[in-house]
């Protein structure tokens, strides 16, 4: 197997700095030119492209030719100084090979093939270099959610001072404003106010904190004040452990990379040493050195591995190129066929299979009340009109699609935690948080003092997610698992509606990544399917790893191997279909060339190959595995269950 597409780039993090000192200035995202790789290829491509532009119109050899020596040097002078290098540590890279290929394919005559495989090699370095850099500045990134200071209470109890959370110790008191986010992982001891969770345990409301409650650093604190004991040092935060989480799961890619290497390296050797003994043994039978060498050149051409890189390819190329017209991304050719490998898929639930966001599902006025479900829909949105809670937001959405007039709002209030009171032509009416439902959230109504109904509100499940789970179930004969950090009701309420038994809630980051190493140590090949911060150790520890692209986060983003783009949950089995479907043409386009491959070999050792057909039969090799890979570029070939 050759090289070129996989493994010059390392899949391994950067390590990352303490996350209790985040970078002052604002996270920036590597620009491919940034890297030094992509410069390189981008030399070599556009010279190899001007010399080819050249050579096909009839141009004389001297002004192509410096062009295609251009493409030779920017573009393997990289391969070919690592290749050195490893030959100085005793060992043999197909990279080193496969330059050496194309040095000897330019010396008898074959310029062309040799600037086009030194193109492949450039690019393919490039945009795994592009990969591994933006995963990296994800997990930075995730730093910037835990502030550099915090507010601590004196040993007195009575005064302030601001602190580095650096500094923070297991028992310090902080005293968390409104609006600001939380220093350490800590528990309440006084004060109420609501917490944005989102980026820890994926619960899209906000999660009243009472003392009592744990709060986790980086999360945003509500309009509550709150005073926090800190009970884990920064260092060991939800937060800092979520990167740790993505960078491990990482590293453990990295035996996959080890494994190939290992395939190259038996490869390189047994090539070199079979081109050796193509020149030298004919010396010894007497066969004169130019006709000794001619053959040698000969076999080295027809043996390369180049018919193979593009036998893999272009199936998976064509795949990617398919799949964005649909709107998902697939990152890399290596995670477009680990995407055909899964037999087991692992969904998110808030984001995922759900919208994200809160709708008002039931209005439920009281008989004695005197009022409707229009009536009292609309005395609680003229109350919460005012409020930017998402509760809120959702019941004043609900009134509005009702085409409800609201009365205006005066003196408004609102307690944390507890809910909102204004007065509304007349009336004093409180909206607040009601006993909840097993699956959904509950709020009471009341007028002057008295209930006059209740609201219920959950996330909105998106109308695709049961055709979506009964695909992945008939694509892989298993049903996929849930796992959510949200709490088991509304956990069940969504199984029940998309006909998944394995239910797993409550799940904080860690949680999710054991469900799904628990899934891999059983033997299964897991797709893990999510979209905010605290799915991304589980997207980079799965097998293959999809995100939601609308509302999912940088480092989910970054850490799938695949994203939505358009959100549409019915791409998921339908790009697993064209993985597959390119992994059947990889493995056809494998054969095609090791038959060409081992027939034009034979030949040559066995016979008389003369150059031009060994290089016909090299090229037309390549030709034929390369339109049959384009097959994947038809539309049809997106959704068909092939």
């Amino acid at each position: 197997m050759c090289s070129c597409m996989v493994g010059r780039v390392s899949t391994t993090l950067a390590p990352t700095p303490a996350p209790t000192a985040p970078p002052a200035t604002p996270r920036r995202r590597t620009r491919i030119l940034a890297l030094p790789e992509a410069r390189w290829a981008l030399a070599a491509t556009v010279a190899f492209l001007l010399g080819l532009a050249l050579d096909l119109t009839g141009a004389p050899a001297w002004t192509y030719g410096p062009l295609y020596a251009v493409a030779y040097v920017t573009g393997g002078w990289e391969p070919a100084l690592e290749g050195l290098r490893a030959l100085r540590e005793k060992t043999l890279d197909v990279d080193l090979l496969m330059i050496v290929a194309a040095l000897g394919a330019a010396a008898i005559g074959q310029v062309l093939d040799g600037a086009l495989l030194i193109v492949i090699f450039a690019t393919s370095g490039a945009l795994e270099a592009l990969a591994t850099a933006r995963t990296a500045d994800s997990v930075r990134g995730l730093l910037d959610l835990a502030p550099t200071t915090a507010t601590r209470v004196t040993d007195d109890g009575d005064g302030e001072e601001t602190v580095p959370t650096a500094d923070l110790t297991v028992g310090d008191t902080l005293l968390i404003r409104p609006g600001e986010r939380v220093g350490a992982d800590g528990r309440v001891l006084d004060g109420t106010s609501e917490a944005d969770e989102a980026t820890i345990t994926g619960e899209p409301l906000p999660v009243v904190k009472r003392p009592g409650d744990e709060v986790f650093a980086g999360t945003l604190n509500g309009a509550g004040a709150l005073r926090v004991r800190v009970e884990r040092d920064p260092a060991d935060s939800v937060i800092a452990r979520i990167v740790t989480l993505v960078e491990e799961a990482s590293r453990t890619k990295a035996p996959t990379q080890l494994f190939i290497e290992r395939i190259e390296q038996r490869y390189a050797v047994g090539m070199v040493l079979a081109t050796l003994a193509v020149f030298g043994v004919p010396l010894l039978f007497g066969e004169n050195l130019t006709d000794a060498l001619l053959r040698a050149m000969t076999f080295m051409i027809v043996a390369s591995p180049c018919a193979v890189v593009l036998a893999t390819m272009p199936p998976l190329l064509s795949a990617i190129a398919n799949a964005g017209r649909h709107g998902v991304l697939v990152k890399s050719a290596v995670a477009m066929e680990r995407l055909g490998e899964i037999d087991t898929t692992a969904l998110d639930k808030t984001g995922t299979l759900t919208e994200g966001a809160p709708e008002v599902t039931d209005v439920r006025p009281l008989p004695d009340s005197g009022l409707d479900e229009d009536a009292l829909l609309a005395l609680a949105a003229a109350a919460e009109y005012p409020s930017e809670h998402p509760l809120a937001r959702a019941v004043v959405a609900a009134a509005r699609a009702r085409g409800l007039a609201l009365a205006p709002a005066e003196d408004f209030t609102a307690t944390p935690g507890r809910g909102v009171a204004a007065t509304v032509a007349g009336h004093t009416v409180t909206v607040g948080r009601a006993d909840a439902d097993s699956d959904a959230t509950a709020v009471e109504v009341t007028r002057d003092g008295r209930p006059v109904g209740t609201l219920a509100l959950t996330d909105r499940l998106r109308a695709e997610a049961p055709a979506t789970t009964a695909a992945l179930t008939a694509l892989t004969g298993t049903a996929p698992v849930l796992l959510t950090g949200d709490h088991a009701g509304a956990a069940a309420r969504v199984a029940e509606a998309t006909g998944l038994t394995d239910v797993r809630s409550g799940l904080l980051p860690e949680g999710k990544v054991d469900a799904v190493h628990g899934l891999q140590d059983s033997g299964r090949k897991v797709l893990f399917v999510g979209d905010g911060v605290n799915d991304a150790p589980a997207l980079a520890a799965a097998h293959s790893g999809i995100a939601m692209g609308r509302a999912g986060s940088d480092l989910a983003l970054e850490t799938a191997d695949a994203v939505i783009v358009r959100d549409e949950l019915t791409t998921v089995p339908a790009v697993v279909r064209l993985s597959r479907a390119a992994r059947r043409l990889v493995v056809q386009n494998l054969v095609i060339a090791g038959v060409f491959i081992t027939g034009l070999v034979l030949w040559d050792l066995i016979g008389h190959l003369p150059l031009p057909l060994g290089v016909a039969g090299h090229e037309g090799s390549t030709v034929l595995v390369g339109l049959n890979g384009l097959r994947l570029l038809r539309e049809s070939a997106w959704s068909q269950d092939r």
